[in-house]
């Protein structure tokens, strides 16, 4: 059985995290920031997964269904915000969110 070198599953993650923080840094739209941050979750739980394997310890698959978790509840109060965003300004730009008052 042919086995990948852990630096190979560690670049993958670091690109995979770089592409959703230049995507969070560059989008204005809500949703593909919210998309970008579950890529960058999704980036770090493979990190972990990666780590683990190297030590053959089930630790890193422990943390990667934490970060599931996280990424649940993440997404479901991300997308209650959303929602009243654009309910109340009828627009998903988050340079509009910042006109908002009281």
């Amino acid at each position: 059985m042919n086995v990948l070198p852990v630096e190979m599953g560690l670049l993958l993650a670091g690109v995979l995290f770089t592409l959703g923080l230049i995507s969070v840094l560059i989008r204005r739209n809500i949703i593909f920031m919210l998309i970008s941050v579950e890529i960058m979750l999704n980036a770090a739980g493979l990190a972990f997964i990666v780590a683990g394997s190297r030590w053959a310890q089930a630790d890193g698959q422990v943390m990667f269904i934490f970060i599931l978790t996280m990424a649940a509840a993440e997404v479901s109060v991300g997308l209650a915000l959303i929602l009243q965003i654009y309910h109340h300004l009828k627009t998903l730009d988050s340079d509009a969110a910042d006109k908002m008052s009281g």
